[in-house]
């Protein structure tokens, strides 16, 4: 077994490291989310807080982790006998993020099942970290189906399995902590709300900083054990003091002024539900039992907020977590009371300028990765932003989004899981069945008992169970939904630059990207003006990504259409080699009028045929307005075979139908 980089040896990353240490002291905080960029120490940190944690007692030869003191009732290996017990470390269990849903809730060995009429159950990941921690790296990339079950067994604090007519339960109590990269896309708003507490973390920009980290990194890949060893007397004392917090926490109190704080503070950011107050709560109480104290003050108050708080606030998807933090403290002080005056001078535990286990870092020691500093404006993958120029007019401000109808690719895919097109799933409604191809995943019961039935006296079945060969098995067939790239191509042009209408246009896609947020779809953007175009964002799952490209896109100049769509074409054509599977829907935001090069409609014409010629899913947005109309947009749709749509039938409670196979003018014709 690989020697872990030791806890205590990360630099600086005061409140990631905190957070951790805190739900070690307490499980009931409700584990940490992790969001930072690639690079951080985000999986290094976590790994390495299961060697503190406290071992636990579990009942010898328990599959499942039943503690002896309280053994489960329901355990599928009990009943267990008293007295059999022993102890051994917290595990921490890694869930891969492309993980099917019998490694993580289980199997039942269907085989066994039917032949011998025995319940056959392997456990999974969830019983592996019953009483232990849950990690799951770019948790925000992990599938919907994972995550309902993961939703499930954190809010009942067990596991259901139940198929094919059986029906297994366990306990499933663990810590999750996840980390993610916000570049990858969000979660979702149940899964986020079900972290206790969240952290940001970045890279320093302070020389000095990265150099000792740099420093530590190469001193433990050249020797992990003699690392660790330099680190051991570190690693010892903060687990010392968190065992200690463990003993202190039951007498900690936590006073009606803390309370009234923790309230007012929830009321005042507008956070949804009471979890929120009551992971305060549980926060404050363990910051200050790590501080040795029996009493939680404002400044455990503060803290819990500044960490339960700011993942809870966001409004929607676009909206940056983070804290006001001149208004929490005017919160504080407005009801702070005779419990909830500061007034001591306790070590508040690590923080800016305490490690862990209350040792100061020294002044020249790196304290963490810092700040991040200020990106240049520049596009992803390098690609600088259109600098101003003749006619460049400041960006327009989006309108207010609306929920928006249903765009969809038509036939049936095979991509990855989301909610907007048909697909061939591995989880969704059962549609037939079929012969394996490789490992039997989804048994269809009734089909392979069909298959079985007509060769048992053949066979010469004598006992009860029914007899089954590898040829009777049948895989059951599903439909379900995909995600899709979204690739929105915005004309962005002098025609379009009028203010109120470059605003409506933005408030259009700003509403066609929370759709695409809310059905896992990637999505990418184009632009085009004056005399070219470009990808202002590469396809991306980061749907937050794209709303703030498009909240600082200028406009001006000519209408380079055939430009934007050949850009576009590229695009998919990359994209394609990427990621084969998912399946494209382009959509275009133009009022048509093509004014760049020569033979400006003639070219526009023929690069739209390329998208028709590829059966690309096309939608364009007509943004055309005003008395005289040229009906330009129209023949755009018409050349990519798709269809035109305005911005007032494009809302969801328009009177104006919208077909939601955006080809269905192609069939028709």
């Amino acid at each position: 077994m690989s020697t872990p980089f030791p806890f205590t040896a990360v630099v600086g990353q005061d409140d990631l490291r905190l957070a951790l240490l805190l739900n070690a002291v307490s499980p009931a905080v409700g584990g940490v989310l992790v969001r930072g960029e690639k690079g951080t120490a985000k999986s290094t940190a976590v790994r390495a807080l299961s060697a503190l944690v406290p071992e636990v007692d579990v009942v010898s030869g328990c599959r499942f982790s039943c503690d002896p003191a309280s053994p489960d009732p329901a355990c599928p290996d009990g009943p267990h006998e008293a007295g059999a017990s022993g102890a051994r470390p917290a595990r921490m269990v890694e869930l891969p993020v492309g993980a099917s849903e019998d490694r993580l809730v289980g199997a039942l060995d269907i085989e066994r099942a039917l032949a011998e009429g025995v319940k056959a159950f392997e456990p999974g990941l969830l019983a592996d970290a019953h009483r232990g921690i849950l990690y799951v790296d770019e948790v925000n990339l992990l599938h919907d189906h994972l995550v309902d079950l993961l939703l499930d067994a954190a809010a009942m604090g067990a596991s259901y399995v139940e198929r094919e007519g059986v029906s297994v339960r366990h306990a499933a109590r663990f810590l999750l902590v996840g980390t993610m990269n916000p570049e990858e896309g969000e979660l979702r708003p149940q899964l986020l709300d079900r972290f206790g507490l969240t952290v940001e973390v970045a890279a320093s920009r302070e020389p000095d900083q990265r150099v000792e980290v740099v420093r530590r990194r190469l001193a433990y890949d050249d020797d992990p054990a003699g690392f660790a060893a330099r680190w051991a007397d570190e690693e010892a004392a903060v687990r010392a003091r968190i065992v200690a917090a463990r003993e202190l926490l039951p007498s900690v109190r936590l006073g009606d002024g803390a309370l009234r704080q923790i309230a007012a503070t929830c009321a005042a950011f507008e956070v949804d539900g009471m979890r929120a107050d009551i992971v305060m709560a549980r926060t404050a109480t363990a910051l200050a039992a790590w501080a040795g104290r029996t009493d939680v003050l404002a400044e455990d108050v503060r803290q819990a907020a500044l960490l339960a708080l700011p993942h809870r606030r966001r409004r929607n998807p676009f909206d940056a977590p983070g804290l006001d933090e001149d208004k929490l403290d005017e919160t504080l002080e407005e009801f702070g009371g005779p419990d909830g005056d500061d007034g001591g001078d306790d070590d508040p535990g690590p923080g800016p300028g305490g490690g862990p286990g209350g040792q100061p870092e020294p002044d020249d020691a790196p304290r963490g990765d810092g700040d991040a500093a200020a990106r240049p404006e520049a596009g992803e993958g390098g690609e600088p932003r259109p600098s101003g120029g003749a006619g460049e007019q400041s960006p327009a401000r989006a309108a207010e989004p609306f929920r928006t109808k249903v765009l969809s690719v038509p036939g049936l895919g095979d991509g990855a899981a989301g909610r907007r097109s048909r697909a061939r799933t591995e989880h969704g409604r059962t549609t037939g069945a079929r012969r394996p191809e490789g490992a039997l995943t989804k048994l269809h019961l009734a089909a392979t008992v069909r298959a079985a039935a007509p060769h048992q006296r053949a066979r010469g079945r004598s006992g009860p169970g029914l007899v089954v060969r590898r040829d009777d098995l049948r895989q059951a067939t599903r439909e379900g939904r995909e995600g899709n790239l979204v690739l929105f191509v915005v004309d962005a042009s002098g025609s379009m630059a009028a203010r109120q209408r470059m605003g409506a246009v933005k408030g259009a896609v700003l509403s066609l990207l929370l759709d695409a947020y809310q059905r896992r779809d990637k999505v990418g953007l184009v632009t085009f003006r004056g005399s070219a175009a470009e990808v202002a964002l590469p396809p991306t799952s980061s749907v937050d990504a794209a709303a703030v490209r498009l909240e600082s896109l200028p406009t001006g100049g000519r209408t380079p259409l055939a430009a934007g769509l050949l850009r576009a074409h590229e695009v998919l054509r990359v994209e394609r080699l990427r990621d084969p599977a998912r399946r494209a829907l382009v959509v275009v935001v133009t009022d048509g009028r093509a004014t760049g090069g020569p033979e400006p409609v003639a070219l526009a014409s023929r690069a739209a045929r390329l998208f028709a010629a590829d059966e690309v899913a096309s939608v364009v947005v007509d943004c055309e307005s005003g008395p005289v109309r040229l009906g330009l947009a129209g023949r755009i749709a018409g050349e990519l075979g798709g269809t035109a749509v305005t911005l007032d039938e494009l809302r969801a409670d328009s009177i104006a139908g919208l077909v939601k196979d955006v080809q269905g003018s192609r069939r028709a014709a």
